[in-house]
């Protein structure tokens, strides 16, 4: 495996996209089939009926007629396999036996940076360890009759307890260290990935004991924690591993690599709430089901789910906190509501669960289940209406109602936003153009259809302000958790990013330089920004953390730089002399001191 220190060559991946093949790459997750001197399938990016993804040999390149969808090898590993640009790289490298050089450093920041590495290597390796270990208990531990019989009475096969990788965790209180043989250095280890709990004393003891065990799998497959379910009546019923250097639940989504290794194409994915519930499902034949990790649904997660579908469907319990989940969902997905894009919620009867309700159904039960789903804007409507304390038509719950509705509208953008406006509306029996001045909302759709361009003009120019986090605003999360970084930026990048008319790359610019202007201060980075009339594209970066977890954060920054590079490029804006390739190397410098 590859060193990771220091950013990875241009010269390298040019290497590597010249070896390696496009159409076996594709074609191992997605069935091709030739078609003259190119090949052929249905979009992985987008629902369709009749192929337009197309793949060509000799071109190196594949094209989406229908969405869009285009690039070469690694792009596709990062948009259909949701890996890193780092991680694509390794695995396509991989694939072909090439090791991944990286820029030169200091013998002293080669040997810290190899250590590290080795570390978090040496981290997989023991999850992988573990796993064989729960993986054995529930095969030959004299305990393990329990958990079989349950399994059975859940009604899971052999193959797909051994596909999910199900283990067992015995009873007692160092029955991993045991098992493993483990040494003071394994033994810290365990600690490190969060199976080992160290108390104050310095004593041990194993975190899961007398417990079903699901492996928790990375994009690549690799164990990175697990899931417990208890067997007996010992509260929570459900464990999960902590946070640790390679586990980061609001990035992780259980079942997600075992849906990819399917190989099936998917109109959507059911976002379920247990470990049980997902492989249940795939039990009867369900195989688009994933889980949150015990932790509410995250931007981040939506971001993942989006990149492999167009329809996510959030299945909970019928119960208070199945609607504040829910809820918690449909807010967070608003913002993201664009061209195919559309999000659900399925409620199941009070006392069910994904699990018993297709033991009860069956696959195709529970599929009409699934198809009948209300969509977004039924939740909504229906969830606001249940607040009002007075009925829909009166005029007090009309009032309510537009009130009411007025922030959800107001996170929306675009066509969405007014299509939701305009529902508002017809609920209350008035115009949109008057619930939208009511609610301070200018899509412009509005206005368009009241004026009727009357003044031979088409609606006027809006401020386009972005409703997800974007690349810039990415990056700006990455800043505030490393504003030092901000010196590798050239005043020149820097002038690009605000000579940019899109406001995400403006706010970009404006934090690098103010960064850069007052000793890398984040606040007051932050506040001249919004001082600026930047409110709603920091309101986004703030909306969620970022692990800090220095490989995921360096790893992410080369991703930021090299994505920012190529779209101030395609914008033609990036023609001031500065260099992507200068920047990453300029930050290894930095990231060594």
């Amino acid at each position: 495996m590859a060193e990771q220190g220091g950013s990875i060559p241009r010269s390298f991946i040019e290497t590597l996209l010249a070896r390696a093949d496009v159409v076996q790459v594709i074609n191992q997750r997605v069935p091709l089939k030739k078609a003259g001197t190119s090949y052929k399938a249905c979009c992985p990016f987008h629902d369709e009926k009749s192929p337009s993804f197309n793949v060509s040999p000799t071109k190196q390149f594949y094209h989406c007629f229908g969405c869009g969808a285009s690039g070469d090898a690694l792009k596709f590993l990062m948009e259909y396999d949701g890996l890193s640009f780092v991680e694509a790289v390794e695995a396509l490298a991989a694939q072909y036996g090439m090791v991944v050089p990286r820029e030169q450093r200091t013998p002293a920041q080669q040997k810290a940076q190899q250590i590290k590495q080795e570390k978090q290597r040496d981290l997989y390796d023991v999850m992988h360890l573990a796993a064989k270990f729960y993986r054995h208990q529930l095969r030959d531990h004299p305990q393990s009759q329990e958990a079989k019989t349950y399994l059975k009475e859940r009604g899971l096969s052999a193959d797909i307890a051994k596909e999910f990788v199900i283990g067992f965790a015995p009873p007692g209180w160092d029955s991993l260290v045991k098992g493993l043989s483990a040494d003071k250095k394994l033994q810290q280890q365990l600690v490190e990935v969060g199976l080992l709990v160290e108390k104050e004393d310095g004593k041990q003891y194993d975190r899961f004991r007398h417990r079903i065990m699901f492996p928790i799998r990375d994009g690549r497959g690799r164990v990175i924690a697990f899931g417990g379910r208890v067997l007996g009546d010992e509260q929570p019923k459900y464990l999960n591993s902590p946070e640790t250097p390679i586990f980061h639940k609001s990035y992780t989504l259980y079942g997600l690599f075992e849906m990819r290794q399917s190989r099936q194409k998917f109109d959507n994915i059911l976002v379920v709430e247990g470990y049980m519930d997902v492989v249940a499902l795939a039990q009867y034949g369900i195989r688009n089901a994933v889980a949150t990790l015990g932790t509410a649904t995250t931007i981040e997660h939506l971001d993942l789910l989006f990149r492999q579908v167009n329809e996510v469907v959030f299945c909970f319990d019928g119960d208070s906190a199945g609607l504040k989940a829910a809820w918690k969902a449909l807010e967070l997905a608003l913002p993201m509501m664009e061209k195919e894009r559309s999000v659900k919620f399925l409620f199941l009867p009070q006392g069910e669960d994904p699990d018993s309700m297709v033991r009860k159904d069956g696959m195709d039960g529970f599929k009409n289940r699934v198809a009948k789903s209300l969509s977004l804007s039924e939740f909504l409507m229906q969830g606001l209406q249940g607040r009002l304390s007075f009925p829909v038509n009166s005029i007090e719950g009309r009032q309510q109602f537009v009130s009411l509705a007025e922030p959800y509208v107001q996170s929306a953008h675009g066509l969405y936003q007014f299509l939701l406006a305009e529902g508002v509306a017809n609920l209350v029996d008035l115009p949109t153009w008057r619930v939208e001045k009511q609610m301070n909302v200018k899509s412009g759709f509005a206005q368009f259809k009241k004026d009727g361009d009357r003044h031979g003009k088409g609606q006027s120019a809006q401020v386009v302000v972005s409703k997800v986090v974007t690349m810039p605003l990415k990056m700006v999360r990455l800043l505030l958790k490393r504003p030092q970084w901000s010196v590798v930026f050239a005043k020149e990048f820097i002038q690009d990013l605000v000579k940019s008319k899109q406001r995400d790359y403006v706010t970009l610019g404006g934090f690098i330089k103010t960064l850069q202007a007052n000793d890398f201060n984040p606040q007051i980075a932050t506040q001249v920004v919004l001082d600026a009339g930047y409110q709603a594209e920091m309101d986004l970066v703030m909306q969620s953390e970022i692990p800090d977890d220095e490989a995921f954060i360096q790893a992410e920054f080369d991703v930021c730089v090299i994505a920012l590079a190529t779209a101030l490029d395609e914008r033609n804006l990036g023609k001031s002399g500065w260099s992507a390739d200068e920047m990453l190397k300029l930050q290894a410098l930095v990231q060594s001191k």
